[in-house]
C-alpha cells in the first residue's frame, strides 16, 4: 500500500501538469487577491491590527485551559451542553448518539473544515442518517463526492462550465445554465431541506470564553438557516478556536473577512448563546458544543510550533503558496491544505507519516507575509523539519548521506578528496531522484573555490 509520501508526490505530479486546473486557479486566486487589497483600505493602520490580533490569539492559546473551563462554564448556565471529545471517533460517537435519541433521518450542516476533518458525512451515511451540505460550494463538492479544495472556497477548482456539467448528470439540469440558475435552483431543493430536517450541524469560527457563545461568519445565509430551523443543533468545533471576549470580535470578523475574501466584512455574522430560553419564541430546543482535540493537544506542547494553533482559517496563506497555486487542495491528502497544513497535519495526523508536507514549501516566506495573525509560519515549517529528524524519522540512506557530507564539510583536507568527478558521481548516485526528473544535477566545478583562490594567490 502506498504510504502518504507516495500518494503526495503521485498526485503533485499529475496535478502540477495540468494546465487547466492551475488556469481555473489562477484565475479564482487573481480574483481574490484584487479583492484583498480592496478589504484592507478600512484598516487605518493594519500591521497594529494584525500585532493585536496575533496578541489575543497567543494569550488565548497559552491559556487555553482556563479559557474552555471559562466558555463551557458560561454556555451551560444558558442551558446549552458541552462535550469533550478527545479525538474525531469520539466526536462522531457523541454526535450519532444525539441524533439517534432523536429519530433523526436527516441532517443540515453548515461549511465546517473540522466535520471533514473526522469524516463525519461518511460516518452519519454508515448509520442511516442523511447529512446535506448547505454551503453552495460544498454541496457542490458533495455532489462530486469529493473533499473539499479550499479550507474557505471549496469548489475553487471548478469553472463555472464544470459547475453546470456536474449539476447536469447529478441533478439533471440544463447544461447551458447560469451560475446565477445554479444558486436558484439550490437555493430551492435546500429550501425543502432545512425545515424537514430533524438536527442542525455546523462548526464555528471563534468560541467567546466570557459569554458562552458560538460565534459564525458565513456570506450564503445557509449556515443562520441550519441553526435557525431544527430543534436540536450541535455544534462541532476545534479548541483552539476560543477567544477571550465578545469584544474581540469587532477585530477578528473584519480581519478574516478581508483576508478570506476580500470583504470589509461578511454578510452574515451570527452569535449563538445556548438553546431557546423561557422568555424567547425562536432558537433550538437542545444545543450540543463538541469540543474537538484530535492532536490539538500535541501541537500544543509544542513550544514554538503551538503558534499554528493561532491560525483563524483565512486561508490567505494558501492563496500566496507557490505550492499550492500548482497543485492544488486535493495533492496534500489531507482536511488542511498548503503551509498551515503543511505545518498542523503531521501533529494531527503523526509526524511520521505526513512529515514530507513540511517539506512541501518553497521557504519563501509569503505565507508568513500574508498572515493576519502573524503566524511566522515559514519558520514553523523549518522547526517541523527539524522534529522530524530528531524523532529519526528519516531513511538509512539519507543518514549515511548526511553523515558522510558532515565529515567532508567539518575538514577542508576530506572535502577537496576525490576532486570534481568524484563528487558528481556520488551526487548521481545518491540525490538523482530526490533532485527530481526534470532537473538537470548541478554539475561541481572542476576546482573548488578553495583551490583557484590558492592559484590566484600564489599560495601552496
Amino acid at each position: 500500500m502506498a504510504t502518504a509520501q507516495e500518494k503526495f508526490l503521485e498526485a503533485a505530479e499529475v496535478k502540477a501538469f495540468d494546465m487547466e486546473l492551475r488556469k481555473t486557479l489562477r484565475h479564482n486566486i487573481d480574483q481574490y487577491d484584487k479583492k484583498v487589497v480592496e478589504g484592507k483600505e478600512q484598516f487605518l493602520n493594519l500591521e497594529l491590527a494584525k500585532t493585536r490580533a496575533a496578541a489575543i490569539k497567543q494569550k488565548s492559546i497559552d491559556n487555553l485551559e482556563k479559557y474552555l473551563i471559562e466558555f463551557e462554564a458560561n454556555f451551560i448556565k444558558r442551558g446549552g451542553k458541552v462535550i469533550w471529545a478527545e479525538d474525531g471517533e469520539e466526536a462522531v460517537k457523541e454526535a450519532i448518539q444525539i441524533m439517534k435519541k432523536a429519530e433523526t433521518k436527516t441532517v443540515v450542516k453548515a461549511k465546517s473544515m473540522v466535520s471533514e476533518e473526522i469524516n463525519f458525512n461518511d460516518e452519519l451515511a454508515k448509520n442511516g442518517i442523511e447529512s446535506i451540505e448547505t454551503d453552495l460550494g460544498e454541496y457542490i463538492v458533495q455532489l462530486r463526492k469529493e473533499p473539499p479544495y479550499h479550507i474557505v472556497t471549496p469548489a475553487m477548482h471548478l469553472s463555472k462550465e464544470e459547475v453546470a456539467k456536474t449539476f447536469t448528470e447529478k441533478k439533471g439540469t440544463p447544461i447551458d445554465y447560469t451560475p446565477e440558475q445554479i444558486t436558484n435552483f439550490v437555493r430551492a431543493e435546500l429550501r425543502a431541506r432545512y425545515s424537514k430536517a430533524e438536527v442542525g450541524v455546523s462548526g464555528a469560527n471563534f468560541l467567546i470564553a466570557d459569554m458562552g457563545a458560538v460565534a459564525v461568519t458565513e456570506n450564503e445565509g445557509n449556515g443562520l438557516m441550519t441553526m435557525a430551523f431544527p430543534k436540536i443543533q450541535i455544534v462541532i468545533v476545534g479548541i483552539e478556536k476560543i477567544i477571550p471576549s465578545l469584544s474581540d470580535l469587532d477585530l477578528f470578523l473584519p480581519l478574516l473577512a478581508t483576508y478570506g475574501t476580500g470583504q470589509q466584512l461578511t454578510v452574515y455574522n451570527t452569535i449563538y448563546a445556548g438553546p431557546k430560553q423561557a422568555d424567547e419564541t425562536d432558537g433550538p430546543d437542545e444545543m450540543y458544543v463538541i469540543l474537538l482535540d484530535n492532536g490539538r493537544s500535541t501541537l500544543l506542547a509544542e513550544t514554538d510550533q503551538r503558534r499554528a494553533l493561532d491560525c483563524i482559517r483565512c486561508g490567505a496563506c494558501l492563496n500566496a503558496c507557490p505550492i499550492y497555486q500548482t497543485i492544488g487542495g486535493h495533492a496534500y491528502g489531507t482536511t488542511y491544505a498548503g503551509p498551515i497544513g503543511s505545518i498542523i497535519t503531521p501533529h494531527f495526523k503523526g509526524m511520521d507519516e505526513f512529515k514530507h508536507l513540511s517539506y512541501a514549501s518553497t521557504l519563501c516566506g509569503k505565507c508568513t507575509e500574508v498572515c493576519p495573525v502573524k503566524i511566522d509560519i515559514h519558520k514553523l515549517l523549518l522547526l517541523n523539519r527539524k522534529e522530524s529528524v530528531e524523532k529519526g524519522f528519516t531513511s538509512k540512506t539519507e543518514n549515511w548521506v548526511w553523515f558522510f557530507w558532515k565529515g567532508a564539510m567539518l575538514k577542508r583536507t576530506k572535502m577537496d578528496k576525490g576532486g570534481a568527478k568524484v563528487k558528481n558521481f556520488m551526487l548521481k548516485q545518491f540525490f538523482k531522484k530526490s533532485w527530481g526528473d526534470r532537473r538537470e544535477l548541478p554539475q561541481v566545478a572542476a576546482k573548488s573555490f578553495n583551490q583557484t583562490w590558492r592559484e590566484r594567490k600564489g599560495i601552496k
